[in-house]
C-alpha cells in the first residue's frame, strides 16, 4: 500500500462568474504528486501539465499566483489522458493524501465534467494533511496555510511555492511528521461522490465523535423527516439517546440538535446540509460528546433564534 499525496493548480473563468461554465467552475492546469511506500518514505513523483480547454485564457489571480507560461499550457496534456496516466501511475491499492478537502473534489468534478469518473469510485477515505496537522501541532480545529506548515516545522522552503509538484513535496514531509496513531485516527471521507441508496449510507465512528452520511433527498425538508437524520445515537455506546433539544437550523444548511445518554451525558449533534451538481442534497451529520455548558449555550442561541423570528412575524403582521 503506497500514500499518494497530491496537489492541483487550476483556472477559472478569466471573465467573471457571469461567464463561468457551472458544471466546471476549476478547470485544472496542472496534478502534481508524490507517491510513498508504507513507511512514508519518498519513492516517487508525477507532474502533468494540462492544457485547457474551457479556460483558455488565465484568470488574473491565476497568473499571480500560478507561475505556469504560456508556452508550458499551450503543449501541456488533454486532461482525461493526465488523469488516467495519474491514477495508473497511483495505483488501485494506493490512499490519497492532501492539503485540505478541496483538491480531491475538484480532481472528481473534472473528470465529472469530461465522463472518465468511471475510473475513480467514491465515496474517497484519505488523509487531510491540514487537518492532521492541527490535531497534531495544534487545537485540532484551526486550518492553516501549507507554508504556515512548512514553517512551523523548520522543514526549509527550497522549491517555490503554488506549483502543483512543490506543494505535493511539502505536503508529503509535513506528512511524515505526524504520529501515525493520529493519522489512523483522523481519516478523511470524500463524498463527491456521495451515496445514492440507504444501503450505500456511511457510518463512522472517530475519537470522540461519530459522522454519519446519508443518501440523496429532494430537498432538505425531506431530509429532515428520514429517522435516521434525526437519530441521536451516543458516539461512544451506540445506545439511542433522549433528544433535550430537537433539530432546529440556524440557517440553510445547519441544524443543531442536544441529547442524553445515561451513560456518557450531554451529546451534541450538528448536521450540514450538502448539495450535489444537480441540486439534490444530502446530510452529513456528527455526534460528539458535549458538556452542560456547550448544552446551555446551544438552547441560548435557539431560544435568541426563536425570539428574533417572533418579532420579525410580529412587525410583518403590524405592517399588514
Amino acid at each position: 500500500m503506497n500514500y499518494i499525496v497530491f496537489d492541483l493548480e487550476w483556472n477559472q473563468s478569466p471573465y467573471g462568474k457571469s461567464r463561468e461554465v457551472k458544471r466546471l467552475p476549476f478547470e485544472i492546469i496542472e496534478i502534481g504528486a508524490v507517491k510513498l511506500d508504507e513507511n512514508r518514505e519518498i519513492v516517487d513523483t508525477f507532474q502533468r501539465v494540462i492544457r485547457p480547454v474551457v479556460y483558455k485564457s488565465l484568470n488574473y489571480r491565476t497568473r499571480e499566483i500560478v507561475h505556469i507560461g504560456r508556452e508550458e499550457l499551450k503543449n501541456g496534456d488533454y486532461f482525461p489522458d493526465a488523469v488516467r496516466q495519474f491514477l495508473a501511475w497511483a495505483g488501485p491499492e494506493s490512499i490519497f493524501c492532501t492539503w485540505g478537502t478541496v483538491d480531491l473534489t475538484e480532481l472528481q468534478r473534472n473528470m465529472k465534467y469530461y465522463q472518465v469518473l468511471e475510473l475513480l469510485k467514491g465515496p474517497l477515505h484519505y488523509y487531510d494533511v491540514q487537518k492532521l496537522f492541527a490535531v497534531q501541532f495544534e487545537d485540532m480545529k484551526s486550518r492553516r496555510a501549507l507554508e504556515y506548515g512548512i514553517d512551523y516545522l523548520k522543514l526549509g522552503k527550497d522549491e517555490e511555492f503554488h506549483r502543483a509538484l512543490s506543494d505535493a513535496r511539502y505536503t508529503a514531509l509535513i506528512f511524515q511528521k505526524i504520529d501515525m496513531d493520529v493519522v489512523l485516527a483522523y481519516d478523511s471521507i470524500d463524498v463527491y461522490q456521495n451515496p445514492k441508496k440507504k444501503t450505500e449510507e456511511i457510518h463512522t465512528i472517530y475519537n470522540g465523535y461519530s459522522k454519519y452520511i446519508s443518501r440523496e433527498f429532494k430537498t432538505k425538508e425531506e431530509a429532515m423527516k428520514d429517522p435516521e437524520v434525526c437519530s441521536t445515537y451516543c458516539c461512544r455506546c451506540g445506545r439511542k439517546s433522549r433528544k433535550k433539544m430537537r433539530w432546529f437550523s440556524v440557517n440553510s444548511r445547519n441544524y443543531y440538535s442536544v441529547a442524553w445518554c445515561p451513560e456518557h451525558g450531554y451529546l451534541k449533534g450538528k448536521i450540514r446540509m450538502k448539495h450535489t451538481d444537480e441540486g439534490r442534497v444530502y446530510v452529513v451529520k456528527t455526534i460528539k460528546i458535549s458538556s452542560e455548558a456547550e448544552a446551555d449555550l446551544i438552547r441560548s442561541k435557539r431560544d435568541g433564534l426563536r425570539a428574533r423570528r417572533r418579532k420579525k412575524r410580529h412587525e410583518t403582521s403590524g405592517m399588514a
